[in-house]
């Protein structure tokens, strides 16, 4: 995804819409923190903040750091900015901003996948750090999954696709190979893994309800015509369904591939 258009998605992000699944969310960022080698760090930044539920955590972990969020949302660092009036939230692409001086920890959670080009922004953001920083990254690994495959063939199933083919999101597709290539020779360690977590939720066409608060958002932004936007989600509601059938108690299995980088200037 292109800045412009990363800046874009997140403006039309609802903050209560992401929240919904708010535990399920958290838990790979807690996963990702836990795996930080960081004891005092003294700057941290949190690159993709959002609603700023994970930048609490990082304040919890180091309440001596000095804590700067980014995200390209207003709405979203709004309440980020309400729940944690101590740290500084900032406005910026996420694929452009640099912090004024050398970082202790830049953390990104679930925010670089909206963007392209990793071949040059994952060595771009290791220059950020201070000798002995630390880079930490988790990212979404969706495409291959029937949330998005099915979404973008109901982006093709009817008379909308001309507006809602291209603001599908593009995900990267680089291989975890390369992610390695690219930072092994500037790092003095590396961690690089993957884990697939099963979601139970709960709530009627729950999996649409998860995509709705991420890369649903910039599809149903561009069906602005309600009968257009309605036939779209008809379509890809009854996808869903026969992809994701509910439990006998009403749950809903959800399976979401995910992949964590930890490296160590």
């Amino acid at each position: 995804m292109t800045a412009a258009a990363n800046d874009a998605a997140n403006n039309i992000w609802d903050p209560a819409q992401y929240l919904k699944f708010a535990d399920e969310r958290t838990r790979p960022a807690l996963d990702l923190l836990a795996r930080v080698p960081a004891e005092t760090p003294e700057s941290v930044a949190d690159l993709g903040c959002g609603a700023g539920n994970v930048t609490r955590l990082l304040a919890a972990r180091w309440p001596g750091a000095q804590i700067v969020g980014v995200d390209s949302s207003d709405a979203m660092l709004a309440k980020a900015r309400a729940q944690l009036p101590d740290a500084t939230f900032v406005r910026g692409d996420l694929a452009r901003w640099r912090p004024g001086a050398p970082l202790d920890v830049l953390y990104s959670n679930a925010a670089l996948h909206w963007l392209s080009d990793h071949a040059r922004l994952f060595p771009a953001l290791m220059e950020t750090l201070k000798p002995g920083g630390v880079l930490a990254v988790q990212m979404p690994r969706p495409l291959e999954q029937p949330s998005h495959v099915e979404m973008a063939k109901a982006a093709e199933a009817g008379p909308w696709r001309t507006k809602a083919v291209p603001a599908l999101p593009a995900y990267p597709r680089h291989a975890v190979a390369e992610y390695h290539d690219w930072l092994n020779p500037l790092s003095r360690g590396l961690d690089i893994w993957e884990t697939i977590y099963t979601h139970a939720l709960k709530g009627e066409d729950a999996v649409v309800e998860w995509t709705k608060g991420a890369a649903l958002s910039p599809v149903l932004a561009a069906l602005a015509d309600k009968t257009e936007r309605e036939g779209f989600l008809a379509e890809y509601k009854k996808r869903l369904r026969a992809a994701y059938p509910p439990r006998a108690d009403g749950t809903t299995l959800f399976p979401f591939r995910r992949l964590f980088i930890v490296a160590a200037k």
